[in-house]
């Protein structure tokens, strides 16, 4: 498992910054990979594997068989046996865990906190046209005029939508409740009226994360926070042909 910069690194560290664990998790994986993170699956995840896109099953069962590992290992569980208790839009948590994952692609991402909602999200990032042509349609005005105006729309497009996709999942809320957030600016960006979602405030960060993605989280409430953000590997014992 490969480490990769923390997050909010320009805050202090102390008593009061909250660590939250983030992994990234590359989802083409061998054939051995796929079918030993299958078995760790319940039913209703082995339903949505086994829809009509063999690619995004294979991809779904990687990231939701890693996070299953990751939060067994967390609470000392069978992974195999968790049962996610889940909000009224899908945001699971479990024993005061909070999880929330994100998939783009073949990378997905999954945040594990205790004592603090969180939301990562990671996009892979899109042509200029369509950055453009989103920013107009859903970003504040302001926002959508950084968008045009800068050398990398589609990067700093992505990097935006990652930052309001973040915050709408801390909360677990819809994402056309964080349409009209206040997000452009130097991270971490400390957002004090989450509107629609909920109470704030709630502190977004951008993540490290390999080209052509951009990540970021968020984490409800005013406490600075650190990610420690991680490359996921299949623990080698499950990865052999023989599991």
């Amino acid at each position: 498992m490969t480490a990769g910069r923390e997050a909010g690194a320009d805050e202090e560290e102390g008593a009061d910054t909250d660590r939250i664990d983030v992994w990234l998790i590359p989802t083409d994986q061998p054939e051995p990979v796929v079918r030993a993170l299958r078995e760790l699956l319940d039913p209703a995840e082995r339903v949505r594997a086994d829809g009509p896109d063999p690619r995004f099953g294979r991809r779904f069962t990687v990231a939701h068989g890693a996070v299953r590992l990751l939060a067994g290992a967390r609470l000392g569980r069978d992974p195999a046996r968790l049962v996610w208790r889940r909000g009224p839009h899908g945001k699971p948590e479990i024993d005061g865990l909070a999880v929330n994952q994100s998939a783009s692609g073949a990378l997905a991402a999954v945040a594990l906190a205790e004592g603090r909602a969180v939301g990562v999200d990671v996009e892979e990032v899109r042509d200029a046209r369509s950055a453009l042509r989103l920013a107009r349609r859903y970003f504040p005005a302001a926002e959508a005029a950084l968008v045009a105006a800068d050398p990398a729309p589609a990067e700093r497009f992505t990097a935006l939508w990652c930052r309001r996709e973040a915050c709408v999942k801390a909360y677990g809320g819809r994402l056309v409740q964080g349409f009209g957030l206040p997000l452009a600016g130097p991270a971490p960006v400390l957002l004090a009226d989450p509107g629609a979602l909920g109470p704030g405030p709630c502190r977004v960060d951008d993540l490290p994360a390999p080209e052509p993605f951009r990540a970021a989280l968020a984490a409800v409430g005013d406490r600075p926070f650190r990610a420690r953000v991680r490359t996921w590997a299949m623990p080698a014992a499950m990865a052999s042909p023989s599991s």
